[in-house]
């Protein structure tokens, strides 16, 4: 059959050539196409194969064998006979193939004149009555009408299974759309606020240069009046001295002795005067007029001027985390962590405040310091699953590393829903179902049932703890002198059962004791004379074990459980958190004790990772020091730490039984 160019028919001939006539192996067009009657692929005449497929039928009788494609044979004769056909005819380019390969009757390869009226399910292939005698005598052959029926059925449910996604791709592609929408429209609104500011400072700048060259002519005029009454009064004298020199030598020299007798005395009057009169010869004013701008600081403040907010979170990679996810005790502060994600499943973003960002489009990772990541919109919502009634008032607080902090107090006992939404969708799993619980109702946990302690050497052993006796307030005066220690005792803060596993323990500036309840999981506050005050970190805390309090009257505990630090106002709000599980600069294994400087920097002695470690008030990290070892600034899981009037940082080298 004579090669076609379709390139200069309509678009819809072409897209059919294209689609139904090339061979995508050589990218030539079909001469005598061919179907495997095993895979049913397309071959061509010369023996086009695709990689993969089994060639075991093409080996005895080749290609030529194999049963013609009549489909692809009559879509070439019809495209062939009018290759110039108009959009119309065009378009029942189809219909017609459909109608020739309806009326034209399969006839089998092998038997000439032989009507294909079988189909073998083995093979996956057409054939007639002598082939089901032969070469498939042994195959279970059905009749070939009954095939096509179960095909077209096949196909329809598939067909039905694709279609019931169109709603889906359709919402999905309203939401992609309403996002590029509200990503165009918050770009031109951040330019325009952009516009806006750098105009304002245009202005502002303006106004400042139009300020100082007033203020500068002003200074000026006034120097200049006070120069030029000085300068007047000097010329004044000038003149009046030359005019009476100029008058009295002419008199002496010309004058008769009648005349000069006459004006000696006015003249010596007039010159004594001049003689003695105090003209203002020295300036009364300088030329000092100068002006200076420091511009180092206005440039680096301008060149540091805006941050561009963005992150790549998206919802459905987001997680939430915590105690208070699915059980909360009502009455208590439960926290929740949610941790944004972008496609990839990667956080966003691993280091608080740091200005690092991965390129959206492919190539390879660069950083940008007018950039900032972790700033996602987070929603909480915790209601009633009937009327939606909110039953907690979530508080939203972010650690500016891509996680968040959600602490919420239930109020009704009664079972909730909290939904949690990044950008306005739901993140992975949400919602929840909320579990309310009594007070009562918490089992214990194995540490509160039993509580077993480790050795120094690592072994385990139990540690009794007698119970005091005698008064809570001030010391007791029976056995004196036989326990020194409580001799000496002024009071003593809690009582059994109220304090389970204290560790950690400071004063802040208001004189009030701040202690780390190691197995409650949570800070107590107690006033300067031992009365309970507060408790903070309850739902947060897994294992608070170290505590310090800062200048600014932040509350700082290592939770040596869950390897972070957390920053708490003196009423428990959260201010900030960080650290994790690792080996990091910003992670720990096993944190114990925390201590803070005279600049308000954060001491965090790192057991497992046997170091110090040492970041600002925000949580930066700022350096870190000592590692495994006995050596000088070596240690062996380093506990205590406390920080002296000089600044020298003292460490508890627990494991090797000294103070550095």
């Amino acid at each position: 059959m004579a090669k076609h160019e379709a390139g200069s028919g309509s678009p819809v001939v072409r897209q059919i050539d294209k689609q139904f006539l090339v061979c995508s192996i050589c990218l030539d067009r079909y001469h005598n196409p061919k179907i495997s009657s095993e895979y049913r692929s397309l071959l061509r005449c010369h023996g086009h194969i695709p990689v993969g497929h089994d060639v075991h039928s093409c080996r005895e009788k080749g290609v030529s064998a194999l049963q013609n494609n009549f489909f692809i044979t009559n879509l070439m004769e019809v495209l062939q006979r009018d290759p110039e056909c108009s959009r119309q005819e065009a378009c029942s380019v189809l219909e017609s193939v459909s109608a020739a390969v309806a009326g034209t009757p399969l006839c089998c390869p092998n038997h000439e004149g032989k009507v294909m009226e079988f189909y073998c399910e083995s093979c996956e292939t057409a054939m007639c009555l002598d082939c089901t005698e032969a070469e498939h005598r042994e195959h279970v052959t059905v009749p070939l009408r009954d095939v096509l029926e179960q095909h077209k059925a096949a196909l329809k449910t598939q067909l039905d299974a694709i279609r019931s996604r169109l709603p889906q791709l359709t919402a999905a592609i309203e939401l992609v759309t309403e996002i590029s929408r509200q990503l165009t429209e918050g770009k031109n609104q951040a330019v325009a606020g952009i516009s806006s500011t750098f105009e304002e400072l245009e202005r502002a700048l303006h106004q400042r240069k139009n300020a100082l060259i007033t203020d500068l002519e002003s200074i000026c005029s006034a120097k200049q009046k006070v120069l030029q009454a000085q300068l007047t009064s000097l010329l004044q004298g000038a003149e009046h001295i030359q005019s009476s020199c100029g008058f009295t030598e002419q008199a002496l020299s010309h004058g008769s002795s009648t005349e000069v007798l006459l004006v000696q005395k006015q003249m010596s009057e007039r010159v004594a005067a001049l003689a003695r009169h105090d003209f203002p010869e020295k300036p009364h004013q300088n030329a000092h007029l100068d002006c200076q701008v420091e511009t180092d600081g206005l440039r680096r403040s301008i060149q540091n001027l805006g941050v561009l907010i963005t992150t790549a979170a998206v919802a459905h990679t987001s997680v939430a985390t915590g105690e208070g996810l699915r059980h909360a005790t009502t009455g208590q502060q439960q926290s929740v962590t949610v941790t944004t994600k972008d496609k990839r499943h990667t956080e966003q973003c691993s280091l608080p405040y740091a200005y690092c960002i991965t390129c959206m489009s492919p190539g390879p990772a660069r950083t940008a310091s007018w950039w900032r990541m972790g700033n996602a919109v987070l929603r909480a919502e915790i209601t009633c699953p009937g009327d939606g009634s909110a039953r907690a008032e979530p508080d939203v607080t972010t650690t500016k590393n891509g996680t968040y902090e959600v602490g919420y107090v239930l109020r009704a006992r009664a079972t909730s829903c909290s939904a949690w939404r990044v950008y306005g969708q739901p993140i992975r799993g949400s919602p929840f179902r909320l579990r309310a619980l009594k007070p009562s109702d918490v089992p214990p946990s194995p540490d509160d049932v039993k509580r077993r302690v480790k050795s120094p050497s690592g072994s385990g052993g139990h540690v009794g703890r007698r119970r005091c006796a005698g008064l809570p307030g001030m010391y007791s005066t029976t056995k004196k002198k036989e326990n020194p220690i409580e001799d000496e005792l002024i009071y003593r803060v809690g009582v059994a059962g109220s304090s389970r596993g204290p560790t950690g323990v400071s004063v802040d500036m208001n004189g009030d004791i701040v202690v780390a309840d190691y197995d409650n999981r949570w800070v107590s506050i107690f006033s300067s004379d031992g009365k309970f005050k507060n408790k903070i970190g309850a739902g947060r805390l897994m294992g608070p074990k170290g505590v310090a309090v800062d200048r600014n009257g932040h509350i700082i505990t290592v939770d040596n459980k869950a390897c972070c630090v957390f920053i708490f106002q003196s009423n428990g709000k959260l201010v900030n958190k960080f650290g994790s599980r690792g080996t990091s600069e910003r992670q720990f294994a096993g944190p114990h004790f925390v201590a803070v400087n005279n600049k308000n920097e954060i001491i965090v002695t790192d057991f497992h990772n046997h170091s110090v470690k040492v970041y600002n008030a925000d949580g930066e990290f700022l350096f870190r020091f000592g590692s495994h070892g006995e050596g000088n600034g070596q240690f062996n899981a380093p506990t205590g730490v406390a920080v002296d009037a000089n600044g020298n940082i003292i460490v508890a080298d627990w494991g090797n039984s000294r103070i550095q």
